[in-house]
């Protein structure tokens, strides 16, 4: 029944919806998505349409271990005792030789992009996979990933000055001296993307932002993720912070691995006790597939993870969702229409994978 309701709504799929994209930065107005010419998304997924693995773009990374999501019941933990202790390649993907399982055809696909199984790191469809991009807030995944397995939840953050006065999506609320559950600040940092948040957690866990950063740098290097550099913890400068598409995969995988940072990330909203006003924050997850739903598959269930929007990076997706007992994600950086490329590629990805 799931194939034959698949097979149905990806012959008529089509995405015009406007977007308001996580602005790492300062707040951008909503753009309007135009809709492919390909309007027949079942044809966009016929395999002799083209748009499947870019030349050169096939290398095969080590992927050693699984790394199932760990919230999901009756599956095997991953095989480090943690995410944030993995072994070089334990959450690689596994790449290879084309052809690929999908292969889907775009008027303007993105700068690079990965469709990945989130449980066994199968590659099932890429396009420059290793091209190396800024990422804005997809930044934030490293970031919330050292926090959550260094600190417990009942732990207090105190705000600096430097973190209350920090631009671009934010909370806009820490107090400025006081002391807030670092809990709360987690779920701001995955939910809405606080920049604010970063900064108090980062200051917090390391002393100052770049001791931090460095931190970053170290645990890229022992997750194996070459193509990744940070130069901030939240995204909001592009300079020298930057991945691929196949290591933020591979940082998904960790996050999602992580049961604790799984469960925020597939929270809608949150209503966190906080030192403020009315003594609650108010959160709403800034996801837009987790609020609205995947077009063309109302079976399916978003699980996560992030998303991000700077000038340089554009506009920037990592989304994942489960149907069928099966658990995908797709990665795209700078994509001119992710409303319409992220559920075309996932619906592509259950079909195939049925």
């Amino acid at each position: 029944m799931i194939v034959a309701l698949l097979v149905a709504v990806v012959a008529t799929a089509a995405v015009g919806v406007a977007m308001w994209p996580d602005r790492d930065g300062a707040d951008e107005s909503p753009a309007a998505t135009s809709p492919s010419s390909d309007s027949n998304l079942k044809a966009s997924l016929d395999p002799a349409a083209g748009g499947g693995p870019d030349p050169g773009g096939s290398e095969r990374l080590a992927a050693p271990g699984l790394a199932p999501d760990a919230d999901a019941p009756g599956r095997r933990a991953s095989p480090s005792a943690s995410p944030a202790a993995a072994t070089p390649g334990e959450f690689a993907l596994q790449f290879s030789s084309p052809p690929l399982p999908v292969r889907v055809r775009m008027k303007k696909p993105p700068a690079a992009g990965v469709l990945f199984d989130v449980d066994t790191g199968k590659v099932l469809w890429q396009r420059h996979p290793r091209a190396l991009h800024p990422i804005a807030s997809l930044t934030k995944m490293m970031t919330a990933l050292l926090i959550s397995e260094t600190h417990g939840r009942g732990e207090r953050v105190p705000i600096s000055r430097n973190a209350a006065h920090t631009a671009g999506s934010a909370t806009g609320i820490l107090p400025q001296g006081k002391s807030v559950p670092l809990e709360a600040l987690l779920q701001a940092l995955i939910m809405i993307s606080a920049n604010d948040a970063a900064i108090a957690l980062a200051e917090y866990d390391a002393g100052t932002t770049p001791k931090f950063v460095t931190r970053m740098n170290r645990q890229a290097r022992l997750m194996g993720l070459g193509c990744t550099h940070f130069s901030t913890p939240n995204g909001l400068k592009d300079r020298d912070n930057r991945s691929c598409a196949a290591d933020l995969a591979a940082m998904a995988r960790a996050d999602l691995a992580e049961p604790r940072i799984a469960r925020i990330a597939r929270t809608t909203s949150a209503t966190p006790a906080f030192p403020i006003k009315g003594g609650i924050l108010h959160l709403a997850n800034n996801h837009y597939f987790l609020g609205h739903g995947l077009r063309g598959l109302p079976a399916a269930r978003v699980t996560g993870l992030k998303t991000g929007f700077t000038d340089g990076a554009g506009r920037c997706y990592v989304t994942t969702a489960r149907l069928g007992g099966r658990h995908l994600g797709v990665v795209l950086l700078d994509s001119p229409d992710p409303l319409r490329q992220v559920p075309q590629l996932l619906a592509a990805g259950f079909v195939a994978e049925r």
